[in-house]
């Protein structure tokens, strides 16, 4: 069995740190991908897109609620939500990526402004779960809070590992 205590070893608690760092940058691209799709693609495609994916659920239940909900978003969706969505989508996307490549190249000075902007992204999905409750905002702030929780953990080791080096012996 494990010794607990060896889980918050630094080497362990590092891996986790550029897991999270490669996580979020896949989640990064995807937005940067959506984001671009979003602002390119006609709004007709996604009805289309729309109506072709729910057509199975539709033709088993009418009153399908998840069907009936991308349908009604993809019909009321205005070409201003549409351009907001896509510029924030990509905007956000590109912001993490950003922040995730200097994290990566461990640049001390990325270290408290992600921690900073993580923090805003933070507090700005808890105020878009009060409109859409939605788990997997949820699950994406949780993912938030653990990445702030061990990169402030990485910042002080790497601070402390180069004082160190700099000290004559």
């Amino acid at each position: 069995m494990t010794d607990p205590k060896k889980i918050f070893d630094h080497k362990y608690i590092h891996l986790a740190f550029e897991w999270s760092l490669w996580l979020k940058a896949a989640f990064a691209l995807s937005e940067i991908a959506a984001g671009l799709a979003t602002y390119f693609v006609p709004q007709q495609f996604f009805l289309t897109f729309v109506l072709w994916v729910t057509k199975k659920e539709f033709a088993e239940d009418p009153h399908d609620l998840v069907a009936n909900f991308l349908l009604h978003t993809a019909q009321n969706i205005s070409v201003g939500t549409q351009k907001f969505a896509a510029v924030y989508l990509l905007a956000h996307g590109l912001v993490k990526l950003w922040l995730i490549v200097g994290l990566l190249r461990e640049r001390l000075w990325y270290f408290p402004v992600s921690i900073a902007v993580f923090g805003l992204f933070i507090v700005y999905q808890a105020y878009r779960y009060t409109f859409t409750h939605s788990g997997w905002l949820l699950l994406i702030t949780a993912l938030d809070v653990v990445v702030i929780a061990i990169t402030w953990n990485e910042y002080r080791y790497l601070k402390k590992a180069r004082k160190t080096a700099l000290l004559p012996s």
